[in-house]
């Protein structure tokens, strides 16, 4: 059974930090290119960033500076680092796991940056 289980979000203030991590189970993990991708309602999906099983990484414009995407294959764990966070932030964020052939997500963590 795959599953891709997110943890890690929550509410913080404008400017603070948070870490979110996924953890993948049921899927060759090495396989996978992994993501996150973050929604609000009544919007798409939109990507945040990705990373390849060597580890090249691409950013959205919105996220370049200040979010940092890892991975840790031998633990089948993936991490987001988001720093300096603004309101704008306010999202569900989601584990993706991809390959040419199939794509799996998680179930998704909420994100607040409020005062």
């Amino acid at each position: 059974q795959v599953q891709l289980v997110e943890s890690g979000g929550g509410l913080v203030q404008p400017g603070g930090s948070l870490r979110l991590s996924c953890a993948a189970s049921g899927i060759i993990f090495r396989f996978y290119v992994m993501g996150w991708y973050r929604q609000v309602p009544g919007k798409q999906r939109d990507l945040v960033a990705t990373i390849t099983s060597g580890g090249t990484t691409t950013y959205a414009d919105s996220a370049k500076g200040r979010f940092t995407i890892s991975r840790d294959n031998a633990k089948n764990m993936v991490y987001l680092q988001m720093n300096s966070l603004k309101p704008e932030d306010t999202a569900v964020y989601y584990c993706n796991a991809k390959t040419t052939v199939d794509e799996r997500w998680g179930q998704g963590t909420q994100v607040t940056v409020s005062s």
